[in-house]
């Protein structure tokens, strides 16, 4: 697991856990991240945090590495 999954992972059980980091990440996500967790991230970093409903589905798209590899893997089934 790289850093910044492991990172994400941590923040968002924190956030499943406390409420006041909840409200605190949604509005101020870099001061909430510090604050909790004590870390520090660079000031070209920039942090967007947003909420899921039940009815939503985001898609992050991460920048696209040199060599990427075409995955064989098949959608399955629908979604519910």
């Amino acid at each position: 697991m790289t850093t910044g999954a492991l990172l994400q992972t941590q923040v968002v059980e924190k956030a499943w856990q406390d409420p006041s980091f909840k409200a605190k990440l949604l509005a101020d996500p870099k001061a909430a991240i510090q604050e909790a967790l004590g870390v520090i991230l660079p000031d070209h970093i920039k942090i967007k945090t947003v909420e899921e409903s039940s009815d939503e589905f985001y898609v992050v798209l991460p920048t696209k590495p040199e060599n990427v590899v075409k995955s064989d893997v098949k959608p399955a089934g629908a979604w519910f």
